[in-house]
């Protein structure tokens, strides 16, 4: 049986405030100079935009938990295609292990980086 290969990984960029705004965000993040932008990296089943309109909307699952990022609701810009589409599609396994590889690529990069 061949591998399903639906998820995506995806990269938000986020209002500049959340380093002044969250303690935990500048600890997760201490190579950050300041000089490049802060992101959000995520996988989904989805596709990118519509799992960050879920993002942005505070969406709840059905069970009435909440399944949207803190940062991406109240500091999330917009999607940066240009840092994750040629990585899409991927199996589920792949995407979990793109999305650490993706974040810390870019923190690498001196970006401020979120994930979980």
């Amino acid at each position: 049986m061949a591998i399903r290969k639906k998820h995506n990984v995806y990269v938000v960029e986020l209002d500049h405030k959340v380093w002044s705004d969250s303690w935990k965000f500048r600890k997760a993040n201490p190579q950050y100079r300041g000089n490049k932008q802060c992101l959000y990296v995520g996988m989904t089943g989805l596709c990118p935009k519509a799992r960050f309109m879920k993002h942005k909307t505070g969406a709840l699952s059905k069970k009435g938990h909440k399944i949207a990022s803190w940062y991406v609701e109240k500091y999330g810009k917009f999607l940066r295609p240009s840092l994750y589409h040629a990585l899409n599609p991927m199996s589920y396994d792949e995407a979990k292990e793109m999305e650490a590889a993706l974040a810390a690529s870019l923190r690498r990069k001196g970006y401020a980086v979120w994930w979980n």
